[in-house]
C-alpha cells in the first residue's frame, strides 16, 4: 500500500490512493506532492502530525467540510444553525474551484517538477527516472533511433542521443535503460524505481534473461536472441544496484514518459559524429 502526500493543493494531507490525491493538486499552482511507502513518512513530507480519522470510524452525515491539517476554524465562518445550513455555508464559503472541481486530467505523481538541476526525484527511499526510445523509418535502411532519459525538469543527468549501431526501436528501449542504470551507478544510487513504456524490455531482463543465458542465448526455436549484446550488457549494469522495473503506458499524458519521449526523438535527430 502507498500514501499519497499533499503539502500544497487544495486540501493538504494524506490519500490513500491516486485518485483523491490527483483532484487535490491537479491544476492547483505550485502543486506539491509525492508518493510514499510509509504513512509516518507522508505526514512528515506534510508537515504535520494530524493523521485522518481510521477508515472503519464512522462519519456523521453532516456534509461538514474537512478542514486542511494546518487550517484555523476561524478561516470558515460558522453559524449557530441546523446542520443543513451550516453545511450549505460552510461550502458556499470555499474556493469555486474547490467546491466546483473539474474532471482532472492523467498527471504522473511521481513527476514532481524539479527546480534545482541536482535533484532527484524519490519514491520512498528509491530514486525515480524515465526512460524511452524511439526510432523512425524503424527497421528500414534510412531508420533513426535515439535514446532519452529523464530525471526531472532541467536536471544535468537528462539525456537525449543518437543511438550507436544497428537503429531499431528495441534496441534504443534497451540502451535509454543501461544508460540511466549506469547514471544512477555513477551518482550512488543504490535504489532505483525505472519507468519505461517498453514490455519487452522489462519482460527481457526480469524473465527472459535467465532462460537465454541457459540455451547460450538462443530462442526455444534454437534461433538466437536478436538484442543478444543488449540485453548482455543491460544484465551486467543492473548488477549491484536494486531495480524497480515500472511498465508506463506509452503516450497517456504522464509527464515523465512524455520528456523521456521528447528527449529520445530529441536525440534521434542529432549526428552520431555530434555527440
Amino acid at each position: 500500500m502507498f500514501y499519497y502526500a499533499v503539502r500544497t493543493g487544495r486540501k493538504p494531507g494524506v490519500y490513500p490512493n491516486w485518485d483523491e490525491c490527483k483532484a487535490q493538486v491537479d491544476k492547483f499552482p505550485s502543486a506539491r506532492y509525492k508518493k510514499f511507502a510509509s504513512e509516518d513518512d507522508a505526514w512528515a513530507f506534510v508537515g504535520t502530525d494530524q493523521k485522518p480519522l481510521p477508515v472503519d470510524q464512522p462519519v456523521q452525515e453532516t456534509n461538514d467540510v474537512l478542514l486542511p491539517a494546518k487550517c484555523e476554524k476561524k478561516d470558515i465562518k460558522i453559524k449557530k444553525s441546523s446542520p443543513k445550513k451550516r453545511a450549505l455555508e460552510q461550502v458556499s464559503s470555499l474556493p469555486e474551484e474547490q467546491s466546483q472541481p473539474k474532471r482532472p486530467r492523467c498527471i504522473q505523481l511521481c513527476d514532481v517538477p524539479q527546480l534545482d538541476e541536482n535533484k532527484f526525484t524519490y519514491m520512498g527511499d528509491s530514486t525515480v527516472v524515465y526512460t524511452d526510445g524511439c526510432c523512425s523509418s524503424n527497421g528500414k535502411s534510412r531508420a533513426r533511433a535515439g535514446i532519452g532519459v529523464y530525471w526531472g525538469r532541467g536536471h544535468r543527468l537528462n539525456v537525449g542521443d543518437r543511438l550507436h549501431g544497428r537503429q531499431t526501436n528495441q534496441r534504443a528501449e534497451i540502451q535509454a535503460a543501461c544508460r540511466a542504470i549506469e547514471q544512477a551507478k555513477s551518482q550512488n544510487i543504490s535504489k532505483l524505481v525505472l519507468y519505461t513504456d517498453s514490455k519487452f524490455t522489462i519482460n527481457g531482463i526480469t524473465k527472459w534473461v535467465k532462460t537465454w543465458k541457459k540455451n547460450d542465448w538462443k530462442l526455444s526455436t534454437g534461433k538466437p536472441v536478436i538484442n543478444k549484446e543488449d540485453f548482455q550488457k543491460l544484465d551486467e549494469v543492473v548488477q549491484g544496484i536494486n531495480v524497480t522495473w515500472m511498465h508506463v503506458p506509452g503516450h497517456a499524458g504522464f509527464a515523465g514518459n512524455e520528456e523521456a519521449d521528447r528527449l529520445a526523438r530529441e536525440g534521434a535527430r542529432k549526428k552520431i559524429e555530434d555527440q
